[in-house]
């Protein structure tokens, strides 16, 4: 064993991944400590690490938004040392402007890269006309974005099922807590798309649904097959907004959260928002990554224990 102190925030998302297998019953320091490691150099290509793969079929992304101030080319670069291949998309990285040859380029260059673009947005439907709707929609698809996630108004809820029939493409309404008028909770998504086609539903904002006072795991066991993406997120006070913190340092129920996506068999992606240290994310981000696979890891030993 090596006598080199471990920096601080590793060994706090060492630590806080132990205490999340041990409250599952399960001796899994083994898999933990392998999870939590981190393979220098390793690229997108190394990705899908066993952890990510055998241990559950939850599948840990990244919310674009998190690297915003930076460039593609940079955003690209900072998320091979993130070992997923999964990311979805905000406009800052994929401009809306840009002709379908010119997204067809960047396309390209991220799967090139070794990523899977899974999705894009946050997106906004602004306008309840076929012309604006349907010119997102083209950008999506032009993009190669197989599930928008996105913010509206009511009203244009049933347009939206309309083009995602016509270009096969999922969409998933985004809660945005208390100051959200329309959709603050998933269960106000839930109610407007209830009964539409299986490919309109919802992607729950982890942490923009507790400031609401709502059960999170209850919500993801409701919504079901609705559920169609995730971002993720920890809070140290569930109520407070500006209380955003590294995954696992928080109050956020994640092992429970991650149990009630594998009850609904959720075949999205559990994707990292993280809108905090928007200068320097990549050390927080790791860390939350570091976390969410130890309690991926600590599933995994108890699956094998039994």
């Amino acid at each position: 064993m090596s006598d080199t102190p471990l920096p601080r925030r590793r060994f706090l998302a060492t630590a806080a991944a132990s205490v999340a297998g041990a409250s599952l019953g399960v001796a899994a320091l083994p898999h933990l400590a392998r999870a939590v490691a981190a393979r220098p150099g390793a690229g997108a290509s190394d990705a899908t690490d066993t952890v990510d793969n055998a241990a559950t079929a939850l599948r840990l992304g990244i919310a674009s938004y998190s690297l915003r101030k930076f460039s593609l080319e940079k955003t690209l670069e900072m998320a091979k040392a993130l070992r997923t291949p999964y990311i979805n998309f905000k406009s800052v990285h994929i401009p809306y402007e840009k002709s379908p040859q010119e997204l067809a380029a960047i396309r390209k260059q991220i799967e090139d890269a070794g990523f899977q673009i899974v999705g894009g947005g946050t997106i906004d439907f602004n306008k309840d006309t076929d012309e604006d709707v349907g010119r997102l929609f083209a950008y999506a698809k032009a993009a190669g974005m197989p599930t928008i996630v996105c913010t509206c108004m009511p009203p244009v809820v049933p347009r939206l099922e309309k083009f995602a029939k016509q270009y096969d493409i999922k969409v998933a309404i985004h809660n945005h807590g208390p100051e959200d008028k329309h959709f603050p909770s998933p269960y106000d998504v839930l109610a407007a798309v209830k009964s539409m086609d299986p490919r309109v539903g919802l992607c729950i904002d982890i942490g923009h649904t507790v400031r609401t006072g709502t059960d999170v795991v209850k919500s993801i066991l409701d919504a079901g097959p609705r559920v169609l993406d995730m971002h993720v997120k920890d809070l140290r006070d569930l109520k407070a907004r500006d209380s955003q913190c590294i995954v696992g340092e928080g109050a956020m129920p994640i092992a429970e959260i991650f149990r009630a996506l594998e009850r609904v068999r959720f075949g999205g992606f559990v994707n990292l928002e993280y809108e905090i240290d928007a200068d320097d994310p990549l050390p927080g981000m790791k860390q939350s990554f570091a976390y969410m696979r130890g309690v991926l890891a600590g599933f995994s030993a108890g699956a094998r224990a039994n």
